[in-house]
């Protein structure tokens, strides 16, 4: 008899997947019977999240793609919707970090990309997944923001905006969508860790002295099958 996993029959869905925490994030909610659509820009780093899947066990289906491109999310959203018709899990991950910078310096170009890719991109895919998500028997939106986005800091500027743009996002849904009790939205603050984005902040930081994606995708994974009330913002300590 084939032993039964908690996400054994969901369907879930991870941007940013090619690597650091989406990737292991990915991974994880393979490992506890999920299939997994993986969503970035990069098609043979996606591959490759995708062969370890497989080779665990695991199923998943990848999606290349720019989803700071508003129609590539729609075309996405009416394929998934075609094959499967509800989603159970929604992670947004993928974000871009910027130039750390005084604010009377951020470049206006790199600026409307941050945002396009770190909130705009985001509210494109809760819209587009709104009705697979509703029409799942119980759905989780999860939310990767940093502290920055609470907590100011200097030359974070730029990056640190979008984060708190994308948490009032993300809580207004979370309050608009509370009354029906079948859509929760989880807003996780990895804090720090082991990702290219962390190697490029703090370039002369030894990798090994913090966490890696794979404490916080387990804090993630773990958050689903828990009973914690939608909108809540949580840190992942070491």
């Amino acid at each position: 008899m084939t032993e039964s996993k908690p996400l054994q029959g969901k369907l879930a869905l991870v941007t940013g997947a090619s690597r650091g925490i989406g990737a292991a994030t990915a991974e994880a909610l393979a490992a506890q019977g999920a299939h997994v659509i993986l969503v970035a820009r990069t098609a043979q780093s996606l591959e490759q999240v995708e062969d370890r899947i497989h080779e665990a066990g695991g199923t998943a289906t990848i999606a290349p793609m720019d989803i700071s491109e508003r129609d590539n999310v729609a075309k996405l959203a009416e394929a998934i919707g075609g094959r499967w018709g509800s989603l159970d899990i929604l992670i947004l991950n993928a974000a871009m970090l910027g130039s750390l910078s005084p604010v009377e310096h951020l470049d206006a170009k790199e600026l409307d990309r941050l945002f396009k890719i770190n909130v705009l991109a985001n509210q494109a895919l809760i819209a587009a997944f709104d009705p697979m998500l509703r029409r799942a028997e119980r759905a989780d939106i999860v939310g990767v923001t940093s502290s920055v986005g609470s907590e100011p800091r200097a030359f974070w500027g730029g990056y640190g905006a979008s984060k708190a743009a994308l948490e009032n996002l993300l809580l207004t849904y979370a309050d608009e969508t509370a009354h029906a009790g079948r859509i929760r939205v989880h807003i996780v603050d990895p804090g720090a860790t082991r990702t290219r984005m962390r190697q490029l902040a703090f370039p002369g930081e030894e990798p090994a002295s913090v966490k890696p994606p794979e404490t916080v995708a387990s804090a993630i994974v773990a958050r689903l099958s828990s009973d914690v009330p939608t909108g809540e913002r949580t840190r992942v300590e070491a």
